[in-house]
């Protein structure tokens, strides 16, 4: 039986979350496996790219990072943020490419979020079961922390099987012409040095 869209993305996001975690380094280099242009590859850099900034908000959490590493820190996490904007974005592009050619019914509907901003929620979670599943099974956690653990993965488990149901839903009825895409650029202004006034007045 052929693999679902969110099945795809669900073994991609949980390879990618496995190899970064071999070295466990925000200055790991990424290996992409899969060829250039094609989807997956863009699957897996987006998830190494949230996989990367997870790191990056445990390590700024830190109570004793010295003032000079955090701002390096957030600099880090600042591009970071610019680049996962960018590739849901091209991953947006991807499916309006693919769907082009669909009509949309007399009464389609718009969606609340694009395909891509769902892939996103859905690469994040990956993130979120792998690392409490990883505090439900802590040898050195109490008892009462592994209960507790345990009781959130069991939902975000959950939360991940009807966030995929509903990705596959969208993408059925956006190639069936029940719904369309309309895409909306981010237009972040505090990373342009023409919209944010600190960079283009040069004033603090």
């Amino acid at each position: 039986m052929e693999q679902t869209f969110t099945e795809r993305c669900n073994h991609i996001f949980n390879q990618v979350i496995r190899d970064y975690h071999l070295t466990d380094s925000v200055d790991s280099q990424i290996q992409n496996p899969y060829k250039r242009g094609t989807i997956e590859y863009s699957l897996y850099l987006k998830c190494w790219i949230d996989t990367v900034q997870w790191h990056y908000e445990d390590i700024i959490r830190d109570p004793h990072i010295s003032a000079e590493e955090a701002l390096l820190l957030k600099r880090r996490i600042d591009r970071s943020n610019q680049d996962r904007t960018d590739l849901v974005e091209e991953i947006d592009s991807y499916f309006r490419q693919l769907y082009s050619d669909v009509k949309p019914l007399p009464d389609a509907r718009i969606n609340t979020e694009s395909p891509a901003w769902a892939v996103d929620r859905l690469s994040i979670l990956a993130l979120k079961i792998y690392h409490m599943r990883e505090q439900a099974e802590r040898s050195d956690a109490t008892d009462e922390h592994r209960r507790k653990c345990a009781a959130r993965l069991a939902v975000l488990l959950e939360q991940q099987k009807d966030l995929s149901a509903a990705i596959d839903q969208l993408l059925e009825d956006i190639r069936e012409g029940r719904k369309y895409m309309k895409v909306y650029r981010q237009m972040k202004m505090y990373n342009d040095p023409t919209t944010n006034p600190v960079l283009y007045k040069g004033k603090r």
